[in-house]
């Protein structure tokens, strides 16, 4: 059995618009598209830890050409309350503090609910056998021996800033 070929009703033209010159079914196509206002991008946050001003201006000239931004403190009690308020993305310590050993500042980091998700990295010069175990016992992720080589600890800061947000 065949069938009867099908008819297609034309409709009447739609009338084009004068501003755009499509027709009004088609002219949001023309449309611009909307822009999105996005908040700026902060800096990753490094907070240094160190009496040694000389160290840390140092370490906030390279970190800052490096795009992070720097938070410093020159004790440990000092650092633990800039690490509650601010959340730094990273906390560079030195262990021996005026005020604390390192190992105490790192292991009140690890504890408290506000800052154990912050990697901290060890930097110290002290020769002791036990030493990198005491600091991983602390809750430091890295140990890096003063003197050290300024382009590893920049690879070891970006590497722990990355291990930290796949968290």
């Amino acid at each position: 059995m065949v069938s009867a070929p099908k008819t297609l009703l034309a409709s009447a033209p739609t009338p084009l618009d004068p501003k755009t010159g499509c027709d009004a079914m088609h002219a949001h196509l023309l449309e611009q598209p909307k822009t999105r206002a996005y908040a700026p991008v902060r800096p990753q946050r490094i907070l240094i830890i160190d009496d040694d001003d000389a160290m840390v201006d140092v370490l906030s000239q390279r970190l800052n050409r490096q795009g992070y931004g720097i938070l410093a403190a020159n004790s440990g009690d000092e650092g633990l309350a800039i690490a509650r308020r601010e959340v730094p993305h990273l906390v560079l310590l030195d262990l021996r503090l005026p005020d604390a050993d390192g190992f105490s500042v790192c292991q009140e980091l690890a504890d408290s609910a506000e800052t154990c998700a912050i990697p901290v990295i060890i930097l110290s010069g002290m020769e002791r056998p036990d030493i990198i175990r005491r600091s991983r016992a602390a809750g430091c992720q890295y140990f890096v021996r003063k003197p050290y080589d300024p382009n590893a600890l920049l690879i070891l800061v970006q590497h722990a800033i990355g291990d930290a947000r796949e968290w």
